[in-house]
């Protein structure tokens, strides 16, 4: 029993689109939840709640639910990963047809960032979702790091979440105020997208050994904070990683006060 209500956080769904031909679930929409991201979000005793896209005109029914009755009934917004942002998000063409992203999440997860930011309630983006709150602020995104910016830390390996790299936080910055003085450590990373030019407002907290950006902040009057990292997938790996309780507790401290 809960001596008390609990944190309501809302966590952002994956698409996955119905296939050509697909019969069954192949031929449907699918709006899904990573069981990972999930389980770290709740492991201080959280309800964690999965936000459905919601279509006033969609073709199943009419809804006279919003984006913003999300937003009001809920404690703070967790951004999972999952597929590219799509370059025209922040207005450019895909180099590439297999950079294009997933337009129709992005319009549903952009929404979801104004709404909540528009209620002074917290945000927190995991990997496509620090990416994701950068466009929404303005900024911009290498479509791909090995080819448009080439360096020498793997962000991306076919292990997966077993692939790691160090970060170090921004001397003087509220991550490492976070984090009591750590000055960074090895995080999982999966992905081959970056920020490029920082959204309006965003400040960054945390960079590889390459340079590439691995955490940012808004220092707006509410809490929004990305990290290029996947916090949930650390239990897992073989090396010691990077405690990232003190950043959950951060945003959960964050969500109480809102």
């Amino acid at each position: 029993m809960f001596a008390k209500r609990p944190v309501h956080i809302g966590l952002s769904a994956r698409i996955t689109h119905p296939e050509v031909g697909g019969v069954g679930l192949k031929g449907k929409t699918l709006q899904v939840l990573e069981q990972s991201v999930a389980q770290w979000a709740a492991s201080r005793d959280t309800l964690v709640l999965m936000v459905p896209s919601v279509m006033q005109d969609g073709a199943l029914m009419r809804s006279n639910i919003r984006v913003r009755d999300y937003a009001r009934y809920l404690d703070g917004l967790i951004l999972q990963g999952g597929a590219d942002v799509s370059p025209r998000a922040y207005g450019e063409e895909p180099l590439r047809p297999e950079w294009s992203g997933d337009p129709v999440r992005d319009a549903y997860e952009l929404e979801l960032v104004h709404e909540f930011m528009e209620e002074g309630k917290p945000i927190l983006g995991i990997c496509r979702g620090m990416q994701l709150i950068n466009v929404a602020l303005g900024g911009s995104l290498w479509q791909d790091l090995p080819s448009l910016c080439p360096g020498p830390v793997p962000h991306e390996t076919t292990a997966y979440e077993q692939n790691a790299h160090p970060v170090r936080f921004v001397e003087g910055g509220q991550m490492a105020r976070w984090f009591g003085g750590v000055q960074g450590g090895l995080v999982a990373s999966i992905h081959h997208q970056a920020v490029r030019r920082l959204g309006k407002g965003l400040v960054t907290e945390a960079v590889a050994d390459d340079g590439v950006v691995e955490a940012i902040r808004w220092s707006g009057r509410s809490f929004v904070c990305g990290v290029q990292w996947h916090p949930e997938f650390h239990h897992l790996g073989q090396q010691e990683m990077l405690d990232c309780h003190p950043l959950l507790d951060a945003f959960l401290d964050a969500a109480r006060k809102a």
